[in-house]
């Protein structure tokens, strides 16, 4: 995530300096927490929180469990990292879901946060767990509010209830409640008005609909990159109408963060959902400790299970593995792992949640560009071609390269390539079998939940 490089950075400095110190003085603490503090505040994390924050993690890292430890620095670090955790709320707060439908999820927010846009990712996200929603137009203001609503609602394949703009938002959230009921929906998505600032007028109409609807959840769609902004919104918001969770948009963009560190705090209402991308998928569920985890350059193992699990099935992977160790692995394969991965969003990102690579991924630039030529390439070979790599002559790559608008170099480093992945991948088989027969470990370790040991090129063992 591109919001959180400039603190992750500050924060890994000031741990340094903690780290190369056998024991640690409370001067040097003081020194550290200057540090911490400081790069907060320029993440535009609200300045009271800050003050708390910093306040509770120097009185824990002054205590004896931290200085008479062997490695006070790392002790500094696991504090930091669980104050940040319990600032953004502990743990995952889940959607309050009705024991008799309909469920009721009224979006509200101001003009160009993303309320539309998100109405439609939750309600895919719901479909996919299983739900029938209903998305329902209640803004009546904005141009053509209604029909990107109803644009969106086909994208998802997600129903969309409206009245037009001539009737009152009132009127129109009473209707899609009886159209629910009438065609079993069992969550209604209401798509409220916004404006460009706060007024008693926005409040005074969504405090009505509240009154009819009585929602089970009131989720305020904030723009994380209006930074300290987003979080005097929350407040307001949550003064007038009683909100029950956030979503915080634009989570990708380069921007500060201080709005996901301080919303919690300041309105006490949890971040439930993030906005990660443009995409109709690219929303995720809010885990304070993994984003506390990726703050603080830990990596996020557990999301880029979660990802794969969600576009790698569980019996293809598995045949892959087998197919890796008798070294019976062809293009075809390779192609499917790659797009699976493509699926799994940007590769940049995604090597960034590996633990120890955030920092080194920096000022590293992964061309997208790269993935699009090797399909290029492997498209233009002939089914037989891909399932037999060995068959490929000097002149079959020549057509290759044709066929694909690419140098023929490119062509022969991408067999070499997938030649030397094939041995290598060979090789960790056999010690793996080794390992295991010698009784030293049980192989290659797991990562839970993805099945066998070690990583393929582009997925899971």
């Amino acid at each position: 995530m591109a919001m959180f490089e400039s603190l992750s950075e500050k924060l890994t400095n000031a741990f340094a300096r903690l780290r190369g110190k056998g024991k640690l003085t409370e001067s040097d603490v003081s020194d550290a927490m200057r540090e911490i503090r400081m790069a907060l505040l320029e993440a535009d994390v609200n300045f009271k929180v800050v003050k708390e924050f910093v306040a509770k993690v120097k009185e824990r890292a002054i205590g004896q469990e931290v200085m008479e430890t062997l490695n006070p620095g790392q002790m500094v670090v696991k504090i930091v990292y669980e104050e940040l955790t319990a600032l953004m709320g502990g743990e995952n707060a889940k959607l309050e879901i009705a024991e008799r439908p309909p469920t009721i999820i009224m979006l509200c927010g101001l003009q160009g946060a993303g309320k539309t846009t998100h109405a439609a990712k939750l309600a895919l996200k719901l479909k996919k767990e299983g739900k029938k929603p209903l998305m329902v137009a209640a803004d009546i203001y904005r141009p053509a509010a209604i029909k990107q609503l109803e644009v969106m609602g086909q994208k998802v394949d997600v129903p969309v209830f409206s009245m037009g703009d001539k009737v009152s938002p009132v009127e129109i959230v009473r209707g899609g409640f009886t159209y629910a009921a009438e065609n079993h929906r069992d969550v209604i998505l209401v798509d409220t008005a916004g404006r460009l600032h706060i007024d008693e007028e926005l409040m005074g109409e969504l405090q009505q609909i509240k009154s009819v609807l009585n929602p089970h959840e009131i989720l305020l769609v904030v723009d994380a990159m209006t930074g300290q902004d987003a979080v005097t919104v929350a407040e307001h918001f949550n003064e007038k109408l009683g909100i029950t969770g956030v979503i915080l948009t634009k989570l990708d963009g380069d921007t500060r963060g201080g709005a996901a560190l301080s919303v919690r705090q300041v309105t006490g209402q949890p971040i439930k959902f993030v906005g990660v991308g443009e995409k109709v998928e690219a929303l995720e569920p809010f885990h304070p400790d993994r984003m506390a985890q990726r703050i603080l350059n830990m990596g996020d193992v557990l999301t880029l299970i979660e990802k794969a699990q969600e576009q790698i099935d569980q019996k293809q992977a598995e045949e892959m593995a087998r197919k890796m160790m008798k070294a019976e692995f062809d293009f075809e394969d390779f192609l499917e792992q790659m797009r699976a991965m493509k699926r799994m969003g940007p590769l940049q990102d995604l090597l960034k949640m590996i633990p120890g690579l955030g920092a080194q991924m920096k000022d590293i630039n992964i061309d997208e560009k790269e993935m699009a030529h090797i399909e290029a390439m492997i498209l233009s070979m002939t089914p037989k071609e891909r399932r037999h790599p060995d068959i490929i002559n000097v002149r079959r790559r020549e057509r290759i390269a044709k066929g694909a608008g690419r140098p023929i170099a490119e062509v022969h480093r991408l067999m070499k390539q997938f030649e030397q992945s094939k041995k290598m991948i060979k090789q960790l088989g056999v010690m793996d079998k080794m390992m295991k027969k010698k009784g030293k470990g049980k192989g290659f370790p797991k990562l839970p939940g993805l099945g066998g040991g070690f990583p393929g090129p582009f997925g899971k063992r």
